[in-house]
């Protein structure tokens, strides 16, 4: 597979919430195909065709097979933090959609949220979006604590594009 091709299979891999999802859930827990069909509410084999393509594109990795309930062969899966650096085009509404779905359902009392606006000069975007980033990555490499429970993280920081011009005289 050339790099194109390969770049081209990754960005349609993370072009999927339901798939944004997946990894989400497999990021400190191994899961087989038929967990993540329950925990997503969909039949395996709709199931299985999006662990396929998480596997290989590199996003997943299949672990060693165990025993099921009944004897069963199962394969669990485990996200490789590849989607971490990966570019995803139009990221954004993907993301968002992702986000929504995750927290369907959760009573308003489960989410903080934030939403802050701020005027910043060039150096300040940069070091806020530096800090910010390096804030995430320090938690994201040192790994899951032993016995912790699981979150996640949403932040969006973009131009705020509804403000209204300033008149000449400083004033909005």
């Amino acid at each position: 597979m050339t790099a194109d091709a390969e770049a081209q299979a990754m960005a349609r891999a993370l072009s999927s919430p339901f798939r944004l999802r997946t990894l989400r859930l497999c990021a400190h827990t191994s899961r087989t195909n038929k967990e993540l069909a329950a925990l997503l509410g969909v039949n395996p084999g709709t199931m299985l065709h999006h662990v396929r393509t998480l596997v290989q594109t590199g996003f997943l990795v299949a672990e060693p097979e165990r025993a099921g309930a009944q004897g069963a062969r199962e394969v669990p899966y485990r996200a490789t933090g590849r989607s971490w650096t990966a570019k995803i085009p139009n990221a954004a509404p993907v993301l968002v959609e992702t986000f929504l779905q995750q927290i369907e359902g959760l009573s308003p009392d489960d989410l903080q949220i934030s939403w802050l606006g701020l005027k910043l000069n060039d150096a300040s975007k940069s070091e806020f979006e530096d800090r910010l980033y390096a804030l995430i990555n320090e938690f994201k490499e040192r790994g899951p604590d032993a016995g912790g429970e699981t979150y996640s993280v949403f932040t969006a920081f973009h131009p705020d594009r509804q403000e209204l011009p300033a008149s000449s005289d400083g004033t909005a």
